[in-house]
């Protein structure tokens, strides 16, 4: 048996890509040092999915920042405004990931949107009507070159021509149509390179065709690849799909000539139904996408090994086991999770172990001794399970009833209430939640941690830095405060450590976007609420100030999307178990004279179905009633607020105003407030903050680039439902340029009030 990996994670296995990127962007390391670290990341990749026996296995797959902006950059669409900064490749690169503001300019980062249904990030293309789409880099034949010379030969990982473009945004009159010609020819000229530097192999991943797809977008699928597919010479190619099935596209792909074809048999619910029905040809390979390359739980070799057994029975021996999708969305190695039982880590597979997995699955298929006890020991395992039910939080979850996710009385009538009591004046300011955590806070919390200090040590320290961060507002003149969030590590992850029913990893990081790394923790069993969680916090922040301080929460779908969530029960058992744990806390919040309380829904897209027909019934009907669930308890006057960000909303704004909160907060500043038409459409009836500006970007906005935001928002929403905020909360910034961007905000917003 073959064994295949789609991609595996970039950043290192103890983050060294993250580290080396923030010293080269604070000019600490040269960049031919961070180029030296990101080699060494490549080579320990290659080797290691080698020394596991992986017959396919990736290049190409490692970027500094993003795929899809490397191929963007491969491509020349690189739009003017980052050419006219005539600095260097790499430079020009990561303007346009991450802004730029310097002697060169001042420019903000292209958009940035979740990885389908992931908690990754993407940076959108940018395509201009005058773009020339042409080969311009040479990247995936180098990184193809430095495999071999470790002697490691691989498959050559490209995002597809129709991903690609289906992905971009087009600012002028032209569509993808129109640029089809000029990407074929470029990816027909690079796979004419790999030809020549003598690659077998080229990975096309094409998981937009797991959307929901028109007449025309098959259309322009096959014009693509019976043009790129007609001179492929010696080269062999391989589809890759992934995070669901290709109904809409499966006959037309396996009648083209491809030699490989990469389906889910995960995510994909009708994937074997179309194998089954439509056969498969025997001539090509089939990569069965059945090691999970989005969650962290153990593979099932029985269950596995009956799906192989299935897809022998119609593609023969020509089945290739292959990961889901890419190892991205995993951590790098159990290796460094000493702490952890091995009551736990038994049921675990991070990257490394998945190749384990490979290796193994591949031995029992052999018939040996060897895989014989492999699939003893396997069985053993799933029979053995450790129990984490809890009778309580089932019964409770059993009562809800319909009444429990109804608030009363309704929107409009809250809304004169609210307004009577806080008094905010037009156009309030504020921001998300979080402030700098800087390298003294987090020293602070890891010494409280080790043990290196005491528990009233640790509070008194975060007492003064709140004293501090509300100060500071006050100063900058915010309408409505924030506590700033010291205490916390990250937003999920600080409330499952309040929750029963989680386990945590010391070194389990995933990359987000960038040099951004999150560590999901595991939700092992149920979940409940052991004491108040932010409380204590939210109290003490409220003395300091006479103006009104936000609690700060993580809705439950967030919680759950941003951690890796039990196999054994379903997403929406779990999301409810949550649900019910934050509404404890809301009520304690409320009680405790908190009179705006922030929910974040920063996830809410993210387990969406790919295809509009599933939205509803398989998720938006539960999704939006567990966050109504959190709030409805609360009284009249206490305003709810939510926050999102990098998704895409324009098509479920019915759906995000039915989650009846009374303020949202929405990134749109990367989007260029795409999102404004949509609210407009379907009358939201949500007071609204679309973010003013970027705070993933190192620059600091001016005060008449925020002016010009709020102008064009006024003419979309109404005066007296529009908040003037960041787009997400500050965490990763530093202080002064905090500080900077928050005055030009404020002062935009008096314009602003002024000119009305």
């Amino acid at each position: 048996m073959k064994t295949s990996v789609i991609g595996f994670p970039r950043i290192g296995k103890n983050r060294e890509l993250k580290f080396a990127s923030e010293k080269y962007f604070k000019e600490e390391i040269t960049e031919e040092e961070l180029l030296a670290v990101a080699k060494e990341i490549r080579k320990g990749n290659w080797l290691s999915q080698k020394n596991a026996n992986v017959s396919f296995i990736s290049s190409n797959d490692f970027s500094f920042y993003d795929n899809v902006l490397d191929t963007a950059v491969l491509l020349n669409v690189i739009p003017k405004r980052y050419r006219d900064l005539k600095v260097s490749p790499l430079s020009t690169y990561f303007a346009m990931a991450r802004g730029y503001q310097g002697d060169k300019g001042n420019v903000k980062a292209l958009a940035m949107k979740k990885w389908f249904n992931t908690n990754y990030h993407y940076i959108v293309p940018e395509i201009d009507d005058d773009a020339e789409i042409r080969l311009s880099g040479n990247k995936p034949v180098e990184e193809y070159l430095e495999a071999k010379a470790l002697g490691v030969e691989t498959k050559i990982a490209l995002i597809g021509p129709f991903t690609f473009l289906k992905l971009a945004r087009y600012t002028g009159k032209k569509a993808a149509e129109d640029f089809s010609l000029q990407v074929v020819s470029a990816y027909a000229e690079l796979l004419g390179k790999l030809v020549s530097a003598g690659a077998s192999w080229v990975q096309f991943d094409e998981p937009y065709l797991v959307k929901d797809l028109t007449a025309e977008d098959i259309l322009l699928f096959k014009a693509i690849y019976t043009a790129l597919l007609s001179d492929k010479r010696t080269l062999k190619v391989l589809l890759q799909t992934y995070f669901g099935d290709i109904r809409d596209i499966y006959s037309d792909v396996t009648a083209l000539d491809f030699d490989g074809i990469g389906l889910d048999f995960l995510e994909g619910r009708k994937t074997e139904e179309l194998v089954k029905e439509n056969g498969f040809p025997k001539e090509k390979l089939l990569f069965a996408g059945l090691i999970n390359g989005k969650n962290i739980w153990k593979n099932n070799y029985g269950k596995t090994l009956e799906k192989l057994s299935f897809l022998n029975g119609i593609a023969g021996e020509n089945v290739v086991l292959s990961t889901s999708c890419s190892l991205l969305h995993v951590p790098y190695s159990l290796s460094g999770e000493e702490d952890l039982p091995r009551d736990y880590t038994k049921h675990f597979a991070f990257a490394e172990e998945k190749l384990i997995e490979l290796s193994e699955i591949e031995k029992i298929a052999s018939g040996s001794d060897e895989g014989k006890k492999i699939l003893s020991d396997n069985e053993v395992l799933f029979e053995h399970r450790k129990d984490s039910s809890d009778d309580a939080v089932k019964t409770r979850v059993a009562a809800i009833s319909e009444e429990d996710y109804e608030r009363k009385p309704d929107f409009f009538e809250r809304e004169k209430i609210q307004k009577e009591k806080l008094g905010l004046p037009l156009f309030p300011t504020t921001t998300i939640g979080s402030f700098p955590q800087t390298q003294e806070v987090r020293k602070n919390r890891q010494a409280f941690r080790k043990g290196e200090i005491s528990k009233e040590q640790y509070i008194a320290f975060n007492q003064e830095k709140i004293k501090e961060c509300i100060a500071l507002q006050e100063e900058i003149g915010l309408d409505v405060l924030v506590h700033g969030e010291f205490e916390r590590n990250d937003m999920v992850e600080y409330f499952g450590e309040h929750l029963s029913g989680y386990v945590f990893t010391r070194q389990a990081w995933v990359q987000s976007y960038g040099t951004r790394c999150v560590k999901p923790p595991i939700i092992w069993g149920d979940v409940s609420r052991k004491d108040p969680i932010t409380v204590f916090w939210s109290k003490f922040a409220k003395s300091c100030t006479n103006k009104p301080v936000k609690g700060m929460l993580t809705g439950p779908v967030t919680i759950l999307n941003w951690s890796f969530p039990r196999e054994d029960i379903s997403i929406k058992e779990s999301t409810l178990q949550i649900a019910l744990a934050i509404r404890d806390e809301v009520l304690d919040l409320e009680a405790n004279g908190i009179d705006i309380i922030q929910i974040d829904e920063a996830a809410l897209r993210e387990k969406l179905p790919l295809r509009k027909s599933d939205w509803y019934s398989e998720y938006l009907d539960w999704a939006i009633p567990a966050f109504r669930l959190v709030h409805s308890g609360v009284k009249p006057e206490t305003q709810i607020h939510t926050h999102m960000c990098y998704s895409e909303f324009t098509d479920i704004i019915p759906a995000i105003d039915a989650m009846d909160a009374d303020v949202i907060t929405f990134e749109a500043s990367r989007s260029d407030l795409l999102i404004l038409d949509a609210l407009l459409e379907n009358h939201f009836k949500t007071e609204v903050g679309p973010g003013v500006y970027d705070i993933h970007s190192p620059r600091v906005p001016s005060v008449d680039e925020i002016v010009a935001a709020l102008t064009k928002m006024r003419e979309k929403i109404s005066d007296s439902k529009l908040w003037v905020n960041p787009d997400c909360g500050l965490k990763t910034r530093g202080n002064e340029e905090t500080k900077a961007s928050l005055l030009n905000l404020v002062e935009a917003a008096k314009k602003v009030r002024e000119r009305r």
